[in-house]
């Protein structure tokens, strides 16, 4: 990207004026072609040249899934934002301040509901960009709201993971949200309410060793990566080359971990079909 920035950039701005702005381009990760961002938006941020679905924001996925782009936010219990005053090469607390000044949202996960299809639908939807979506108490706290919620209204719960996995900052904190957010995923089992799982890239960590694995029906975007440790370390451990495409989305369906593998575009239209089955309506 350096030529874009250090060559291409001046260039257009000597021409136009300095109103050109920073992200006018996004260079696809898979086949490395730029892209025009204000194209990527009608695509729903799939490469028009190679298929790579690339990572959207937590309102561009309700934009694309919710009717009419309403969502109503949940809201749910607060939690001490630094238990163990943590501090690597930058303090927690900063990290978290950066996060939220950046990106716009208070955490990794939002919460609410809306319609997918006419059918009513509580949602938990992870935004990677906040410290690489990481599970922390606040996470957790969001999820049982969301699947509390469901229940006691009686709407499907569907959740859209994004995640390295558990926060490392929060330590135990973070990997005792597992075991909370697995009782949560047995309350909505027992009501007989839908759960629903929409697996993206990257799905990973404490978070697929937990909710994201136990829903009703697992649907995954194509190329997305869907496991608990990524195949570089596993490589790196048993020292064995790994078969072609393993833990992505399109490999775990072929072996039987995900019930089916959508094209971003027809998601929702799937989806409300699903959620039509599942209640009983049309």
């Amino acid at each position: 990207m350096n030529w874009l920035t250090n060559f291409v950039r001046p260039k257009i701005r000597a021409l136009v004026g300095n109103d050109v702005p920073d992200n006018l381009w996004e260079k696809c990760q898979k086949c490395e072609q730029m892209l025009f961002s204000k194209e990527l938006g009608s695509v729903f941020r799939v490469c028009p040249h190679c298929g790579h679905h690339m990572k959207m924001s937590v309102k561009e996925r309700i934009a694309s899934l919710f009717d009419d782009g309403e969502f109503t936010k949940i809201p749910y219990n607060s939690c001490v934002s630094d238990p163990l005053k943590f501090k690597d090469t930058k303090k927690y607390s900063d990290r978290l301040k950066t996060a939220r000044e950046s990106g716009g949202e208070n955490e990794a996960a939002v919460v609410g509901y809306g319609k997918i299809g006419g059918h009513k639908t509580v949602a938990v939807l992870f935004s990677f960009d906040f410290m690489g979506g990481s599970m922390g108490m606040a996470v957790g706290e969001a999820f049982i709201a969301g699947a509390e919620y469901a229940v006691s209204k009686g709407h499907s719960f569907l959740v859209v993971p994004c995640s390295g996995g558990a926060r490392m900052q929060e330590g135990i904190f973070s990997l005792m949200q597992m075991p909370r957010t697995v009782v949560a995923v047995n309350k909505m089992n027992e009501s007989g309410l839908p759960y629903i799982v929409l697996l993206t890239n990257p799905t990973t960590g404490g978070v697929s060793a937990s909710f994201a694995m136990l829903g009703d029906i697992h649907i995954a975007e194509p190329g997305a990566l869907v496991a608990f440790t990524g195949p570089r370390v596993i490589e790196g451990t048993i020292r064995e080359k790994l078969p072609d495409g393993f833990q992505l989305s399109e490999y775990l369906f072929n072996h039987g971990m995900v019930d089916m593998v959508i094209h971003r575009k027809d998601l929702k239209d799937n989806i409300a079909k699903i959620l039509g089955i599942l209640t009983h309506k049309k």
